[in-house]
């Protein structure tokens, strides 16, 4: 019988030398759709599903074992971010396979917008060294606004990969009078000291920034968070202090 054809993954984009989307330096594959609709994402243009261009892994390998000398100096690896990659786990779970074959840690960065948990779920987690993890609010009074979703979907996520033992970093964008209130904080700090089972190694705290406007302008579309700023050092020092009651390495 003929081969089958090898299976093709649709991305929006890599970045060869990151350096804030997991440890070390990281070739980051963009991985192309997202269903959540938070209003001051700065990816706009790879919420498509239809989007962006299809590849291999073979192609990709080809391309980030290039640079597999700067990722094992400096204790990097793979990424793979979005969008969401979850949408795209049996693509993203070969591309960490072939990863994990050359030694190459993996990284999964993820919005846990999980509604499946099914075997293709755990094939992608077994292969995953790491994940981030964007909580966007702990309050749902505020999450679906500014999200458009539950948040139920990446807390019962989180519990998950805590249940399992996965290492994870949680990351919750600061977004001043969405996400900057004492009382997230708090019941952040709270869900990951008393539900995560210390299977949090690190909560990265990330200032708002407006650096994605553009990219809604140029789609023709109106950014909804235009007269916001980003959050003052104080401010970042305020919600740093509450949650490190609860963990002790927070940072930004």
């Amino acid at each position: 019988m003929p081969n089958s054809a090898p299976l093709k993954g649709r991305i929006h984009s890599v970045e060869t030398c990151g350096t804030v989307d997991g440890p070390g330096i990281r070739f980051i594959v963009f991985m192309q759709g997202c269903l959540m609709r938070c209003l001051y994402c700065h990816n706009r243009d790879t919420w498509d599903t239809d989007g962006g261009r299809e590849v291999t892994v073979d192609e990709l390998m080809k391309d980030l074992l290039t640079y597999r000398h700067f990722m094992n100096a400096s204790g990097g690896g793979v990424t793979a971010s979005g969008g969401e990659a979850t949408l795209q786990k049996e693509f993203v779970t070969e591309l960490f396979k072939a990863c994990k074959e050359k030694g190459i840690h993996t990284c999964l960065d993820t919005n846990g917008f999980v509604r499946h948990y099914d075997q293709a779920l755990d094939a992608l987690l077994d292969v995953t060294d790491l994940v981030l993890l964007d909580i966007k609010h702990m309050n749902d009074e505020v999450h679906i606004p500014l999200t458009h979703v539950s948040n139920k979907y990446c807390l019962d996520f989180a519990r998950y990969l805590a249940k399992k033992g996965k290492k994870m970093w949680i990351r919750y964008v600061v977004v001043p009078s969405w996400s900057d209130d004492e009382a997230g904080a708090e019941a952040l700090g709270r869900f990951i000291h008393d539900e995560l089972n210390g299977a949090v190694e690190k909560v990265e705290l990330l200032p708002y920034h407006e650096l994605g406007k553009h990219k809604w302008e140029a789609m023709g579309e109106k950014y909804m968070l235009g007269d916001i700023h980003p959050p003052k050092k104080e401010k970042m020092d305020i919600i740093k202090g509450i949650i490190s009651r609860y963990h002790s390495n927070v940072c930004y």
